[in-house]
């Protein structure tokens, strides 16, 4: 009984350094052993249209972690477009994982269409879509001035800061 009484705590000890000796080698299992600090939950994310820079709550599913992983590296630009007089929608030249699920959007969401194409969202709309964040704080009208709606092409900025 003496001795199970000493291997414990050496275990413990022995468990707690391998943990620690695999978080500095994987920043992943650092963010999970350090509460998720790094984690998409930590995110901010922006967007810059027509000049102005609006904060995007991030979605938390494996393309907005895809999402950030690319942006880590460079902020994305595209060019985006009106359709069906609700959203802005453009190519961001990446293919994302697809989290599709049946959803109605409103004004302020930004949305990942068929893996490679974002949507910013002034308007409603119903369909099998990816969430990717909200943009929040704004009214349906300020979102059509501040994403120049039905005012054609614009160029799109996703960065994390």
């Amino acid at each position: 009984m003496n001795s199970r009484r000493k291997v414990l705590p050496l275990l413990a000890v022995l468990v707690a350094f391998s943990l620690s000796a695999g978080c500095a080698e994987n920043p992943g299992a650092a963010a999970i052993a350090g509460g998720g600090k790094n984690t998409v939950e930590a995110s901010e994310m922006y967007v810059t249209v027509t000049g102005n820079k609006l904060k995007i709550t991030p979605a938390h599913n494996s393309s907005v972690e895809a999402l950030v992983a690319i942006l880590k590296t460079d902020d994305i630009t595209y060019t985006a477009d009106d359709y069906g007089d609700f959203e802005k929608v453009g190519n961001i030249g990446h293919s994302l994982p697809r989290n599709e699920e049946s959803i109605t959007t409103q004004a302020g969401d930004v949305i990942l269409y068929q893996g490679n194409s974002i949507c910013l969202y002034y308007g409603t709309n119903s369909w099998n879509f990816t969430r990717i964040g909200k943009i929040e704080g704004y009214s349906a009208d300020e979102l059509c001035s501040l994403l120049g709606a039905g005012k054609g092409e614009v160029k799109v900025t996703l960065s994390l800061q």
